[in-house]
């Protein structure tokens, strides 16, 4: 964190200046592990054994906290009688199907739960995405279910929690995460004691949990030791995701995502549930919760994009939405690429010939298209595939008989344009632009807008089934300016969301309807713009603890979300220290530092109506509205691929075998994507005898493509190197600043050597194991050059949202130098041959 997000980091130090203890979890001694009071190093890849233990203990030593894992999770909730654990069944849970690869979480739901017949279309289980609404949707009504507020009835959660985590324990924390027993206990026990009414403690997390085969369980592995802990909802708690530069939040609210549409609402799917409107809002439209007002977001934002071509005899114009036929996730549609199934490519500010796995594929790739559009500051790797990459000097790829048609626009800078960022904490803020863009470098906003533009042109000449959608479009912004640049905060009222009758902004989301009365572009940030003159992005006035008036944070401007939750089952605070938002009974409402995330004058003691609906079903001392049980899911019954609770998975490439599991190593679910393209070495395999991991550095930028061609950033890290142990040093006879290469089945690369105390081996089931961490921001254009590592790289997919695995993987290494051209791909091969 002090590395990647050192402007965030300053809070960390403010509250260690306050008393907080800092604990760094991380394979490397980093800036962040000499500001933290505790460094523990681990073996990459296992994240969920330690978290496990972590959760074993809170139980074990009763650190948990009781009132509110009983009042506010679902830990009392029975299970059904025919549910079986991993631990029964050898690494697996009840529903796996051996020849689909895939769970049927049936047995996973609540005792008395209904269950609904998932679609069976081919493929559409492996299509399916894991970042919308419950994808899965079979746990949309819950039903009426039994529960064990004493949390001792043997199917209550709490117990199958207990019993699922028993052999995560301190003894196979060192045995195989490499972490001491008394160092894990010491540490277990400070930030265990984080809790109660007096105290809370936050996770923070980056890349280095979510890029692995199981990167999603491992984030929910944090949120269990959260919601036992009462850390959630409540100040200075939470589990949050360190986003890797200036609005990755904001490209997942309003996406980029192939599986979403904005505001999370589910893309729809290729199959019988989205062949109307009606269907496919009864899918997703759950009974109780706030998840009840599905309909009305869903409606709102087909009228924002087909204005007075939505109207309810045409569904609102839902048939012209594209529906998901397959993977269409980014290394899915890059393998299609590779097998010549696409035609064309937009690339905007990305640069996958060298910042994504497997970049020899990738490149590769690329020449098989007819058409490449790339948009960047600079000639990116990318760009310029088809004349300079490694594929070319080797022979592998022939300029002269490549096909792809390559249009390179230029983009402006960040100060070169104005609109809104969201960062981390979910707050937008609007960004004016400093100075115009140079000669033909525009927005993206211009690009959008008058591509957008032109198509609509073309379309309107060929009025045919085809072009229906884009002839439907509403498409109708103000320009500005000699270039014609949109308006962005009339974009920016479109996403707040308008009456349809008098084009009058509405205040927020609690204003949408279901009957084409309003449209919205994004109904979380509805409310961010609720008249024409008051953007709340553009405001700098920060009032309270909290900082309300600088910029706004979805949803409702509310800074810590659930914080229903930061109150006790009565509505008082756990504590003063703590108070956050409670009940005032005099004004019958609630009220605190915060905009409550809680309907306003629902009191405490509201008990719902058996037949309620919607928010109407969720009592008064229900934190977690989204859910349509009103309680935090430490057991999650449906909506995940790989089980309702984290297990254990070693790493798709790993040196040792799973020590709980070894009958399944890997997660099951998890896709590799094998092929003679994108070669795995074997588990166990000797011919990698070294962990590989990648990291960023504080220097540059992703991929390297903004910061490797300007000279004061290139003269901070100039060359690719490897951070390694004075112990690897010596077994492969390399000396500080050395080069060396590095191996893997899918490439090789040269770097120097970086021999450090930081990067300790570590003792792995009776072995010492050695990680080597590479930067993974280096390519071959630029001030600063050098082989790409992401070229090490396997392409795999996790089975909930499709992330690779590029913090655990193996690898070989000895002193030398790569020679160029074909000569590189002799030396991969030999290399192969002299390691096996």
């Amino acid at each position: 964190m002090a590395e990647n997000h050192p402007v965030g980091f300053q809070w960390v130090m403010e509250a260690r200046e306050k008393g907080g203890k800092v604990i760094h979890v991380d394979p490397r001694f980093s800036r962040t592990s000499a500001m933290a009071d505790y460094w523990l190093p681990l073996r990459p890849g296992s994240d969920i054994i330690f978290l496990g233990a972590l959760i074993n203990y809170t139980i074990e030593h009763k650190k948990y906290f009781k009132e509110y894992v009983c009042h506010y999770t679902n830990a009392p909730t029975i299970l059904r009688e025919d549910f079986q654990d991993t631990e029964e069944l050898g690494g697996l849970f009840s529903g796996w199907d051996e020849q689909e690869k895939e769970y049927d979480p049936k047995t996973w739901l609540y005792e008395g739960s209904p269950y609904k017949n998932r679609s069976k279309r081919p493929g559409h289980a492996k299509a399916g995405g894991g970042h919308g609404k419950d994808r899965g949707g079979e746990a949309g009504d819950l039903g009426e279910h039994k529960e064990d507020m004493g949390l001792e009835h043997p199917r209550c959660i709490f117990q199958a929690l207990k019993r699922h985590f028993a052999r995560y324990t301190p003894e196979m924390v060192e045995r195989s995460c490499g972490i001491p027993k008394e160092k894990f206990l010491e540490v277990a026990e400070v930030y265990t004691s984080a809790s109660g009414p007096e105290k809370t403690g936050a996770i923070c997390y980056a890349v280095g949990w979510t890029q692995h085969s199981k990167g999603v369980q491992i984030i929910r592995a944090a949120a269990i030791l959260q919601l036992l802990l009462g850390n959630t909802g409540r100040p200075g708690g939470g589990v949050m995701a360190l986003r890797g530069h200036a609005t990755i939040q904001g490209s997942t609210d309003v996406p980029t995502l192939y599986d979403i549409l904005p505001g999370y609402l589910p893309m729809p799917f290729f199959e019988e549930d989205s062949k109307s409107l009606e269907a496919y809002l009864k899918k997703h439209t759950s009974q109780t919760g706030w998840w009840h007002n599905f309909d009305k977001y869903a409606v709102s934002l087909l009228k924002a994009w087909y204005g007075d071509n939505a109207t309810a005899e045409n569904e609102f114009g839902f048939h012209f939405v594209p529906r998901v036929t397959g993977d269409h996730s980014e290394y899915g549609y890059w393998l299609d690429m590779a097998e010549g199934k696409l035609e064309g490519l937009f690339v905007m500010g990305q640069n996958p010939a060298v910042g994504s796995a497997n970049g020899r594929l990738e490149r590769k790739a690329l020449a098989k298209l007819k058409w490449l559009v790339v948009r960047d500051f600079v000639e990116t790797e990318t760009a310029s595939f088809w004349k300079d990459s490694p594929e070319v000097e080797r022979g592998e790829l022939d300029p002269a008989k490549i096909p792809t048609e390559i249009f390179f626009l230029p983009a402006a800078g960040h100060v070169e344009k104005e609109g809104t960022f969201t960062n981390t904490q979910r707050l937008l803020q609007f960004r004016e632009k400093a100075i115009d863009p140079p000669e033909d470098c525009r927005s993206e906003t211009w690009f959008m807008y008058h591509l957008g533009r032109r198509l609509k042109a073309k379309a309107a000449e060929q009025r045919n089934s085809r072009n229906a959608a884009l002839n439907a479009l509403a498409w109708d912004y103000n320009t500005h300016g000699v270039h014609a640049e949109p308006v962005v905060e009339e974009i920016i009222g479109e996403i707040n969301g308008y009456r349809t009758a008098d084009r009058t902004l509405v205040s927020g989301y609690k204003e949408l309807k279901s009957d084409g009365s309003t449209a919205c572009g994004c109904w979380i940030y509805s409310g961010v713009m609720p008249a024409p003159n008051e953007n709340k992005a553009r405001k700098r006035e920060p009032k309270g603890r909290y900082g309300h008036g600088w910029g706004y944070a979805w949803p409702s401007d509310r800074r810590i979300m659930y914080n229903r939750a930061s109150a006790r089952p009565d509505g008082s605070p756990w504590s003063e220290r703590k108070a956050l938002v409670w009940w005032d009974a005099d004004q019958k409402k609630w009220t605190g530092h915060d905009t409550p995330d809680f309907t306003q004058d629902k009191p405490p003691d509201y008990e719902p109506a058996k037949d309620a609906k919607g928010d109407d079903a969720i009592a008064g001392d229900k934190p977690f509205i989204m859910h349509p049980d009103g309680v935090g899911w430490i057991w999650v019954s449906s909506g995940l691929k790989d089980g309702p609770l984290p297990t254990h998975y070693e790493p798709l490439e790993s040196l040792v075998t799973n020590p709980l599991y070894p009958e399944h190593d890997t997660n099951p679910a998890a896709d590799k994507k094998e092929s003679a393209d994108n070669p795995y070495g074997h588990q166990q395999d000797e011919r990698f005898p070294y962990i590989l991991s990648t990291y960023r550095l504080t220097e540059h930028h992703t991929s390297g493509a903004m910061s490797r061609y300007l000279p004061h950033l290139a003269e901070l890290q100039p060359e690719l190197f490897a951070e390694i142990s004075p112990q690897l040093a010596a077994e492969i006879g390399v000396e500080n600043g050395d080069h060396m290469v590095i191996t893997t089945m899918r490439g090789i690369v040269e770097a120097r050597a970086l021999v450090t105390e930081r990067n300790k081996p570590l003792m792995i089931d009776g072995k010492m194991r050695n990680t080597i961490c590479l930067p993974y921001q280096f390519g071959y254009k630029g001030v600063v050059t050098g082989v790409a590592p992401n070229d090490l790289l396997a392409i795999s997919e996790e089975p909930n949202v499709r992330i690779m695995e590029t913090k655990a993987l193996v690898c070989h290494a000895r002193k030398g130098r790569v020679p160029r051209g074909k000569q590189a791909l002799d030396v991969l091969n030999s290399d192969l041959r002299r390691a096996a």
